[in-house]
């Protein structure tokens, strides 16, 4: 065991890799994919009070908003 300390190991993924030719989650592709995002308060530790989604909701390819009080109890 003391002999693999501070020797290289070859690892098998690391050509494809080198070249670019990794396979991400980000890489998969299905029929009526939807992609989401969290938005975080850029005031940390802030109470927050309200949120208005309504021009969010306007824009176009937005399927659905959901804040924390939506998710509430679940």
């Amino acid at each position: 065991m003391a002999k693999l300390l501070g020797e290289r190991i070859k690892r098998k993924e690391d050509p494809r890799l080198i070249q670019g030719r990794g396979h991400y989650v980000d890489d998969i592709k299905l029929d009526n994919m939807v992609h989401m995002t969290f938005v975080r308060s850029v005031h940390g530790h802030a109470r927050i009070k309200s949120i208005n989604t309504s021009a969010a909701q306007s824009m176009r390819g937005v399927v659905g908003i959901l804040t924390g009080q939506d998710l509430k109890g679940r």
